[in-house]
């Protein structure tokens, strides 16, 4: 077990420098970069002093020098203007078109994509664990049927679609605006019992819209790998045994249908920093996703970087949790050597 923990660790390294390197060349692929577009609007309007101040930062962040130096630089391998400070020190780099630091710009949007994020994958457990139950149990019912049919509902509908109707249903039936996250008093205060509780009042519909095609695609997944263990030859000994049908679902094939929900967490991880940026820009929701396609559209390189960099590295840190836990959880899987014995 020490051994399989220490291989995969090591394998997370390069494979992170790896990803780090793609996304640097990727967030570099478009002609020039935000503080060139800024000189050149600048020039066309004369101002002298703006255009010394941007080529001084282009120098400060290591904008002018060779590709493979810049990448050293973002990544803190190199030193930069402020030394060694980059992604290996905790440096997320410099926005230019907030002109802060990252972390001070992404700030209280990140909390409130995570307060989103947990309710959403709450939501999507607390529904589709017991509706996949009892869609496998009660095969072909009528309420297999109906769930059957929602499920595919749920799919086909694109979640930024479902957030326009409900939008519309709210202004036009309830007379109320469902979009954003808290009362507009609220915006750019303190944290307060009053804004912690308007939080929680807006969370229903986005935790809804967003988790609706999760939940469908679960419940399919959790129908079927359960519909499957039933039909397996242990399940027909221990009725034989006459063990109760609850006990032998709950012990067994219950047991090793749960694995599509412990793989997700390689999912659920990095969705906590991606926020689901359509449906957040179509219900005007402060986090992080909509930031970042605005980092990516301005080509504010060190933002769209540094998100996209924790995305890939939540994504790793995910997938090694899910192999634990599926290791934990369903004896036929093996780490190590021995597991192909």
């Amino acid at each position: 077990m020490f051994s399989y923990l220490a291989r995969r660790v090591l394998i997370m390294i390069p494979t992170l420098l790896v990803i780090s390197f793609l996304i640097f060349i990727i967030i570099q692929l478009p002609p020039g970069d935000y503080l060139s577009n800024k000189m050149a609007e600048l020039q066309s309007q004369g101002d002298q002093a703006a255009l010394d101040k941007i080529a001084f930062m282009r120098a400060q962040y290591g904008l002018d020098r060779p590709f493979i130096e810049q990448y050293l630089v973002w990544l803190g391998a190199w030193p930069g203007a402020n030394g060694f400070e980059g992604m290996l020190q905790g440096y997320m780099g410099h926005s230019f078109e907030y002109d802060m630091p990252v972390s001070e710009v992404v700030g209280e949007r990140l909390w409130l994509t995570i307060v989103v994020s947990v309710a959403t994958i709450i939501f999507t457990y607390v529904v589709s664990f017991p509706i996949g139950v009892y869609s496998a149990v009660r095969q072909y019912s009528v309420g297999d049927h109906v769930l059957t049919f929602i499920g595919f509902l749920g799919l086909a509908t694109p979640n930024f679609l479902l957030a326009l109707v409900l939008l519309y249903l709210g202004n036009r039936y309830l007379g109320t605006e469902i979009g954003g996250l808290m009362d507009e008093r609220y915006i750019g205060q303190p944290w307060t019992w009053g804004k912690f509780g308007s939080i929680i009042e807006h969370l229903l519909v986005p935790t809804i819209v967003i988790g609706t095609s999760g939940t469908a695609g679960m419940i399919r997944r959790l129908r079927a790998n359960l519909l499957d263990e039933l039909q397996k030859q242990y399940v027909v000994t221990g009725r034989a045994k006459g063990l109760s049908p609850g006990r032998l679902l709950m012990k067994y094939p219950l047991r090793m249908s749960l694995n599509p929900f412990i793989a997700d967490i390689g999912n659920i991880l990095p969705h906590i920093i991606s926020g689901a940026a359509i449906v957040s820009v179509v219900l005007s929701l402060p986090t992080t996703g909509p930031m970042l396609l605005q980092a990516l559209e301005a080509q504010d390189q060190f933002l769209a970087g540094s998100f996209l960099m924790q995305l890939a590295a939540l994504t790793v840190i995910g997938m090694f949790l899910s192999d634990l836990a599926l290791a934990a959880l369903d004896p036929r899987i093996r780490l190590g050597a021995g597991g192909t014995r």
